[in-house]
């Protein structure tokens, strides 16, 4: 099956970054379980939420902090130790990004991330350097799945949206992307990933 995919945006957080805030809290919490509780009564990750559309993290976790504060230190730790959430890259999925971009293939990417700290992702990670753009929720004020990042990508990417083929870990992104007519891929590996390319014609095994 060969369709007309003239663009390819990959996610970057669990497609090609291997991102998890339990690194850090493995090391301040006795289980698995204490983190749950601690992330339950928090809402730690909504809190993240807003820090990838774009608010300050001193403010937002210091708000957090103040409402917490026997959870002050572990809160803090989002902001002093955020750079260990991050694992490595998911090299088997980079491969793929590499092949398509060496065949020609434009590739963009667009992520829920801080603005604050995408500079760390960009620094560690050379391959951020092979999209022709990324688009960081954190830079617009827009998060996924707002249908209009989705219209900021297309100006990027110059193309219509059924030419355009995205890709994603998150099932309420893929399925926002479909609903605006993008070509969209569940990510769950990237053998899966590999033949989903192979049978849309975009790459070749």
């Amino acid at each position: 099956m060969v369709t007309d995919v003239e663009a390819v945006v990959f996610d970057l957080g669990g497609v090609l970054i291997d991102w998890n805030p339990r690194y850090v809290y493995r090391r301040l919490f006795a289980s698995e379980a204490d983190i749950d509780a601690f992330m339950a009564e928090t809402g730690i990750m909504e809190m993240n939420a807003t820090l990838d559309a774009g608010r300050p993290f001193a403010e937002c976790v210091g708000e957090l902090a103040a409402r917490f504060p026997h959870h002050a230190a572990p809160i803090r730790a989002w902001q002093e130790k955020w750079a260990d959430m991050l694992g490595g890259a998911l090299e088997e999925t980079v491969a793929l990004l590499d092949r398509l971009r060496s065949a020609g293939t434009p590739v963009y990417a667009l992520t829920n991330w801080s603005a604050e700290t995408f500079p760390v992702a960009q620094a560690r990670f050379p391959f951020l350097g092979w999209f022709r753009h990324v688009v960081v929720s954190g830079e617009v004020g827009l998060v996924k799945p707002d249908p209009r990042i989705f219209d900021i990508v297309l100006r990027w990417t110059n193309t219509a949206a059924r030419q355009t083929l995205f890709i994603d870990d998150s099932p309420k992104n893929v399925e926002a992307a479909r609903r605006l007519g993008f070509q969209a891929l569940r990510f769950t590996d990237a053998a899966t990933l590999a033949a989903d390319l192979d049978r849309l014609g975009v790459i070749r095994n």
